[in-house]
């Protein structure tokens, strides 16, 4: 079935006056997956005409439309309308997210936030000696800050070493991995348009 809300002036779902338009976030999204309208719609299951308008802001979905939306976009409904507090926007060390995945050697620390639109994550990875990651690509971007111990940067056909205070920026569509050649554990600060852990799987710490 198709489904076709009807065109509102006046919004069904409650955000700030002071939040980013919901239809922009949508066709960012959309954009960033390289997905076409029509896509999009058949996903959902509502007519093309009417996310046009909803992308352009001159309809505003149900939330029921929205989850559907959401849900074709690989996204949660809170993806478009959550917004953090401002102390949501503030980390503090003694009470950051810790945490590792499965039995996977590496600690992450989240620095970032979530909120509608949002495009970076970051977290403080410890990488202990001898680790080595496989080589992968994906959409986006990555940089990395090595705050102390040291980091071997494979990107393509080119071995880099890198020490405390040295960084990296690249589009991450190129074949990257790195590893930990020293013999203490490596700190480095990672920031990227990928969203890598939604859920952590196995918390290490986790103080709210």
């Amino acid at each position: 079935m198709i489904w076709s809300d009807p065109i509102s002036t006046q919004s069904s779902i409650a955000t700030p006056t002071d939040a980013p338009q919901m239809g922009g976030l949508i066709r960012a999204r959309r954009r960033e997956l390289n997905m076409t309208l029509q896509e999009v719609c058949d996903a959902a299951e509502i007519s093309g005409g009417y996310l046009s308008q909803v992308e352009r802001d001159l309809a505003v979905p149900t939330i029921t439309t929205l989850s559907r939306i959401a849900g074709a976009l690989g996204v949660t409904l809170e993806f478009f309308i959550a917004r953090p507090k401002p102390t949501d926007c503030v980390t503090h060390s003694d009470r950051r997210q810790r945490f590792a995945i499965g039995g996977s050697e590496i600690h992450y620390e989240r620095l970032g936030a979530e909120f509608a639109g949002h495009v970076l994550s970051s977290f403080i990875m410890t990488i202990p000696p001898g680790y080595r990651s496989e080589r992968v690509t994906h959409g986006g971007e990555e940089t990395f800050f090595i705050m102390d111990g040291r980091l071997d940067l494979s990107l393509d056909d080119h071995e880099i070493s890198l020490k405390a205070g040295d960084s990296a920026h690249y589009k991450a569509n190129r074949l990257h991995g790195w590893s930990n050649p020293g013999p203490v554990p490596a700190h480095v600060l990672w920031t990227g348009t990928m969203d890598l852990f939604r859920d952590p799987i196995s918390s290490i710490a986790d103080d709210d």
